[in-house]
């Protein structure tokens, strides 16, 4: 007698106060909390004062590892080392994906621009920041994936210095991480992670240098860190729990669903696997098909403490109302699983990446498809991008005038300087024209 297989999935129709409870309940997913941040406030004040003392400190107190100065950053030849830990077939993936990635982002690449008038000059100047740092992390799983993601953007951009700060563990850092350090292009990788490590980039210490922006996801510390830090450098985005969203109408496969909803979900008990269809008989398949293939994962226990607490089916009446909710939802990824899923993109206004139809699986763009995975999470693609080139480069005002072009606008920018009580200002013009 077969064993009867746990239904994960909830699935409820659209309107009724258990679909507003669920995703009501998925909006309130976050990172952190009052202890958590007192706790970090007193890390970064530590290292802010005394350096690499107070990150071995706490290197030694949260990852379990005795650490001298010296051996903070790791040395070319432990790099070399780990090029021949990793297989063949690997680091020709990195290579791969770092080519297809690279090629993607130097689309993204800006040249400033020029106006020119009588007398009058006003331009915009693009310049790379000095120095990036990346944090890559290294708990229930290393992504080198994401060593990738956050570097090529960087380095094309024309960052000359990226700091990659991942923390150790008496195993050491995952080889893959240090050989995907290399191939991005990064300057150097230092032994660091949780809040320590933001604050070292953040502030800089005896071997780190500060760095003008931090890149990178981490858990709650780390986003913690980020958000406290933000004002001294720059940050690319408070990152919470990963989440896709998929719209399937009747002819979409289940199975094909269950597996991305499934990828998803082995991420983090926190991570969001979110299924919206216009057929009730296709919710069950899906949910069915979900908990087939959920035995055949090495992470099943993940994924299914995520679907327990955060895996929903919605019925709703027509795909409009499917892609109204995805945008009141905006999740990180939308996957658009119908008959005709480019009829369906005009109408897409918030996903930090969307999928056009079920060969497009979220998982390509994790790794090999080109576009960067570190996306808006929790909602903030309603006002947030990708990660991108866009990300390491400054926008810089250029204005040159002669008397003549002044003469030509004075008139207006005396009567607004005016206007606001700056008189100083309206003499600033004046002055230049008697």
């Amino acid at each position: 007698m077969t064993a009867r297989r746990e239904t994960l999935l909830k699935i409820v129709s659209d309107g009724t106060p258990d679909a507003r409870r669920r995703l009501a309940e998925l909006e309130q997913r976050h990172h952190g909390g009052g202890d958590v941040e007192k706790q970090v406030v007193a890390i970064l004040k530590s290292v802010r004062r005394d350096g690499d003392r107070a990150l071995l400190r706490y290197t030694a107190r949260f990852d379990g590892v005795t650490l001298n100065p010296r051996e903070l950053v790791v040395t070319e030849r432990e790099i070399d080392a780990a090029e021949r830990m990793v297989s063949a077939k690997v680091r020709s993936a990195l290579r791969t994906a770092h080519l297809r990635i690279t090629r993607f982002h130097r689309r993204e690449l800006e040249s400033g621009f020029e106006v020119r008038e009588p007398g009058l000059r006003t331009g915009m100047r693009i310049t790379p920041l000095e120095r990036a740092g990346v944090y890559v992390p290294g708990g229930r799983a290393a992504y080198p994936s994401s060593v990738l993601m956050n570097v090529v953007p960087a380095r094309v951009a024309g960052v000359r210095d990226i700091t990659v700060a991942t923390p150790p563990s008496p195993g050491g850092i995952k080889p893959e991480v240090l050989v995907a350090a290399r191939i991005a292009g990064a300057t150097r990788v230092v032994r660091a992670g949780g809040a320590q490590a933001i604050a070292a980039l953040a502030y800089g210490t005896e071997s780190i240098a500060r760095v003008d922006k931090i890149v990178g996801p981490g858990n709650v510390w780390v986003a913690t860190a980020k958000r406290l830090v933000f004002g001294v450098v720059d940050i690319d985005m408070i990152a919470g729990p990963t989440e896709v969203l998929i719209v399937a109408d009747q002819a979409a496969s289940a199975s094909f669903v269950a597996a991305d909803l499934l990828a998803q979900a082995e991420h983090d008990p926190d991570a969001a696997a979110i299924c919206i269809t216009t057929s009730r008989a296709k919710g069950e398949e899906v949910a069915a098909e979900v908990a087939r293939q959920l035995t055949e994962l090495s992470r099943r226990e993940i994924a299914a403490k995520s679907l327990r607490r955060h895996g929903l089916v919605l019925v709703v009446r027509d795909l409009d109302r499917a892609i109204d909710v995805a945008n009141e939802i905006a999740p990180e990824h939308l996957e658009l699983f119908v008959r005709r899923p480019r009829a369906l993109l005009p109408r897409v206004r918030n996903a930090g990446a969307v999928f056009l139809g079920e060969y497009s699986t979220e998982a390509l763009g994790d790794y090999v498809a080109g576009p960067n995975h570190v996306l808006p999470t929790g909602g903030s693609a309603r006002f947030s991008s990708p990660l991108g080139v866009y990300d390491f480069v400054k926008r810089t005002s250029i204005i040159e005038a002669t008397r003549q072009g002044l003469a030509r606008v004075a008139a207006s920018a005396v009567a607004l300087a005016e206007s606001e009580g700056l008189t100083g200002h309206a003499a600033a013009v004046r002055r230049r024209l008697s």
